[in-house]
């Protein structure tokens, strides 16, 4: 979830102070190893690659029960990561029913950053590839695939000499409700199809601002750059999320990007940081619409954007095109999330890119819920 003050809204009533304890947590301190630590290491290890390749598995196959074994039965806050994983699994799966869409496989790569061991005690960080492939129940199509990557913080405990998750916290975009999915008839609509073409305009280069968010789309599968972001700009993932520092990115980067001119409102200054319009989504909602550089297509929530009206006979979904933006309200009126069009799958769904969490050629709504509002901008060419 996502937050106006630069995206991202912390999951569990999580703070940015976290986040610095956990680095401080992580901190690199060399330490003399010897043969046992070598073992111990090499077990975590073993333990991490298939943890995370069962929970893939998992979500797909809704075999749940086998992660039990991975963790901790005595800790509350071991069982709380268990029910987490157990949540994401059911909400991806009502999500992928209520769009028709079938679930083919999971696969995860995941790359350790920072391991430390103590007693029998290991504290972990890391991050996560997730390629998830899926069809269409409703209409063949050839298999599709989706990317998303997340950091995770992650604490085991050896207890007779078996490895287990006690606890792990990390940014997840499909925690959600699986109760509170926006549900239709058929998936989107069979007849229609949603794909609009990657034109290049005068002032926007629309190609160059997609290839960008494939590019630099961070851990997520699918993204280049050996999954890691563009570091002629700052991170500010620790500082509110960096959904919107991407978008204006994509839009507005001169040599890789989209190109739109910098103003003085909107710009980025070199090792000071991105202005108030270039990282905060407030800001940056309100200075792409009144500077001229792009208009409102249309608000509302899921069933808004895909039901035909007088002025959208397909839907307003129709209309975007790659290079677009989406940003997402989740209660009020603050913009809480910026998201790039990216393309469309095969069968026409509209996809997006994004980071906090990292999100590569995603369905537009993954992740939200019927009460989330959508604002499609197009960027005007």
């Amino acid at each position: 979830m996502f937050k106006k003050d630069g995206g991202m809204k912390l999951t569990n009533k999580m703070t940015s102070a976290v986040i610095i304890l956990c680095l401080v947590l992580f901190a690199y301190r060399p330490e003399i190893t010897t043969a046992s630590d070598d073992k111990q290491e090499n077990e975590v290890r073993v333990f991490l690659n298939k943890l995370y390749r069962q929970r893939a598995d998992v979500l797909i196959k809704r075999n749940t029960k086998q992660l039990e074994n991975y963790y901790f039965n005595g800790s509350k806050v071991s069982k709380h990561a268990y029910h987490n994983e157990m949540n994401r699994t059911n909400y991806l799966n009502e999500w992928a029913t209520k769009r028709s869409i079938k679930l083919v496989m999971a696969d995860s790569d995941i790359r350790i950053i920072r391991l430390k061991l103590s007693n029998n005690t290991a504290k972990i960080s890391l991050v996560q590839s997730l390629k998830i492939d899926y069809t269409y129940l409703n209409k063949y199509v050839p298999v599709q695939s989706f990317g998303i990557g997340t950091e995770h913080f992650i604490t085991l405990k050896k207890i007779d000499n078996d490895w287990k998750v006690y606890k792990e916290w990390y940014l997840d975009p499909l925690n959600e409700n699986p109760n509170k999915i926006a549900a239709t008839e058929d998936g989107l609509s069979p007849s229609v199809s949603y794909k609009q073409e990657l034109v290049d305009g005068q002032k926007y280069r629309r190609a160059r601002a997609v290839e960008y968010a494939n590019k630099y789309a961070g851990t997520a599968w699918g993204a280049g750059n050996n999954h890691r972001y563009n570091r002629k700009y700052a991170d500010y993932s620790g500082r509110g999320g960096d959904c919107t520092n991407f978008a204006s990115q994509v839009v507005g980067d001169e040599e890789e990007g989209g190109g739109l001119p910098k103003t003085g409102a909107w710009r980025y200054f070199f090792k000071k940081g991105g202005s108030e319009a270039w990282i905060r989504t407030d800001s940056f909602y309100n200075f792409i619409l009144y500077s001229g550089y792009g208009k409102l297509l249309a608000k509302g929530h899921f069933r808004d954007m895909i039901t035909p009206s007088t002025k959208y006979p397909n839907g307003a979904i129709s209309h975007i095109q790659p290079g677009d933006l989406i940003g997402y309200i989740i209660s009020g009126s603050d913009v809480d999330h910026f998201s790039v069009v990216v393309g469309f799958d095969d069968y026409g769904y509209p996809l997006v890119n994004s980071h906090s969490a990292d999100r590569y050629r995603v369905p537009f709504d993954l992740g939200w819920d019927q009460y989330t509002n959508y604002l499609l901008v197009h960027i005007k060419d």
